[in-house]
């Protein structure tokens, strides 16, 4: 069962707030839903070897705390578990299969608590649209979220 602080998406400005009660009391989500809006819209901190999208690498330059991204909340957690998905990276890819491939492979990885939480793994689809806009679908249990990103090739 989900217990987390309900977030409410606002797909006109494409972000997340949280959602108040009429007596202005945070309310509590008992579905997938905020945990899945946690998992792809925070930024899983890089790997070592991830290539950062401006091009940058440690044998060209110093890498900085802050250029390999992540969130915060990961200092927190006492297993080490990392937060939200390395898409991120993406935001200068070009429209080719592999980058689908890739944005797929790491939103599933970004969902993998899913099945170890409820024992079945997310059901994730992406696919190209228009404009170099990559648009992704993620179903747990009886919770969809659809959303796209465009990316600036």
């Amino acid at each position: 069962m989900f217990f987390d602080l309900a977030l409410v998406f606002d797909p006109d400005t494409r972000r997340c707030d949280l959602a108040l009660g009429d007596d202005c009391d945070l309310l509590i989500d008992e579905t997938p839903v905020t945990a899945m809006l946690m998992s792809v819209g925070l930024e899983r901190r890089a790997a070592p070897d991830d290539e950062l999208p401006e091009g940058r690498s440690a044998f060209l330059a110093p890498v900085s705390f802050s250029e390999r991204r992540g969130c915060p909340g990961d200092a927190l957690d006492p297993f080490g578990d990392l937060t939200g998905c390395r898409t991120w990276l993406l935001d200068r890819a070009k429209e080719t299969e592999t980058t689908r491939q890739l944005y797929r492979f790491w939103l599933d990885e970004g969902l993998g608590w899913v099945a170890r939480e409820t024992g079945t793994a997310a059901e994730v689809e992406v696919e190209w649209r228009e404009g170099a806009r990559l648009a992704y679908r993620v179903r747990i249990a009886d919770a969809t979220l659809s959303l796209s990103r465009r990316l600036d090739a």
